[in-house]
């Protein structure tokens, strides 16, 4: 998930070098909504962790 919020945040970056500002922004949004699901996923697996549950068993 974060491997997507870094492509479309790297697409981002080029496309706002470029120019292109519609693409610029999709891809920023795009790259926020990846990013904030991974912080999600994260933030679950850390605290199953922490609180002993086995989530992938």
């Amino acid at each position: 998930m974060l491997h997507y919020a870094l492509i479309f945040f790297v697409i981002s970056v080029i496309a706002g070098l470029l120019g292109f500002r519609g693409v610029e922004s999709g891809a920023s949004k795009i790259a926020k909504v990846f990013f904030f699901i991974f912080l999600v996923l994260a933030i679950l697996v850390v605290l199953g962790t922490l609180l002993g549950i086995s989530l992938f068993a």
